[in-house]
């Protein structure tokens, strides 16, 4: 069996875990198929030690500067204030002339900012941290992106959530080339979801909306935190602050990032899953707590925004 080149490129203030997830994955691949299949190397620009987000280092086997060839999978690992530092020519020169050759790239978390500069996303499905997609989605346009998606899959792009997810996206890489079997066996081994319960959803999103500057909107939001049972109607918070529907709509949307409907319902939800996972209430009247009319309608949205019922989630997640 031909062995199959990994580059996972390592930036100064990585998550570790975005570099070292693939490749425990990649390396139990390899002991689980009886085979040297992968060959993982970790990349950075300078070829001097990498300094985690964890303040831990990570010596990479090369730099981008000595070269590599003949790379079948290239991922970029992200870096937790990716947003805020200027990404050098020579990076992005590198990864694109890499990702040309490679048969397949992506990048895990932030990593896709990098992509996302480099131009090799445009018109592409992708995702990133959840954090982070706002501004990505603000930077990179073109880009189709999927931001409550643990990983995407555009032809040969495969762009990955937040730091255990990119677990996720190298035993789906695993099960393309090695099959099922050897993807299971590698799951069992590290005790990981093979495929996690709800798909390819971010569990973890709190929420997607920023909390609004301007006083008026910023109250609404405290008075829904605390009281989700309430009316929450556009007409019943427009009131409450003395403006005009219309107007209370526009207002919210722009401050906030998110229509005040669907704000509501992301709390609400995010509150039900809180108590989904940490408490034994039974969900009929969480569904009712948090605002909804029944277990029906609680179901039907919970469903649609993480992929799976909440009976099913506690049951994978609850504590």
């Amino acid at each position: 069996m031909a062995v199959h080149k990994v580059a996972i490129v390592a930036m100064q203030g990585v998550q570790l875990l975005d570099v070292v997830g693939p490749s425990d994955v990649f390396a139990e691949a390899n002991r689980q198929s009886g085979t040297d299949y992968y060959a993982v190397e970790v990349i950075s620009t300078s070829g001097t030690p990498v300094r985690g987000s964890s303040g831990l280092a990570l010596v990479p086997d090369r730099s981008i500067e000595q070269g590599i060839s003949d790379v079948n999978t290239l991922l970029v690992a992200g870096d937790p204030l990716i947003q805020e530092r200027p990404l050098s020519t020579a990076l992005l020169e590198w990864v694109t002339e890499v990702s040309a050759r490679a048969g397949r790239f992506g990048s895990v978390c932030s990593g896709a900012f990098v992509l996302g500069e480099a131009g090799l996303l445009n018109g592409k499905r992708a995702t990133t941290h959840w954090s982070q997609a706002a501004e990505f989605a603000k930077r990179f346009p073109d880009v189709k992106l999927e931001p409550n998606r643990i990983f995407t899959k555009d032809g040969n792009v495969w762009t990955s959530a937040g730091v255990t997810a990119g677990i996720d996206l190298a035993l789906a890489i695993v099960e393309k080339d090695l099959g099922l079997d050897i993807a299971l066996k590698v799951a069992r081994e590290l005790v990981v979801f093979l495929k996690r319960p709800g798909g390819q959803t971010q569990f973890s999103t709190l929420l997607a909306g920023q909390l609004a500057q301007k006083t008026p909107i910023r109250a609404v939001q405290d008075f829904i935190a605390d009281n989700l049972a309430a009316d929450l109607s556009v007409a019943a918070m427009a009131r409450r602050i003395g403006m005009s529907e219309r107007n209370f709509s526009r207002q919210f949307k722009q401050d906030v990032g998110m229509t005040p409907a669907g704000y509501v319902e992301s709390m609400r939800l995010e509150a039900g899953r809180r108590l989904a996972e940490d408490t034994s209430i039974p969900l009929k009247k969480i569904a009712t707590d948090i605002g909804f009319h029944d277990d029906i309608a609680f179901r039907r949205s919970f469903v649609r925004r993480f992929g799976t019922s909440p009976a099913a989630y506690r049951k994978s997640f609850g504590s």
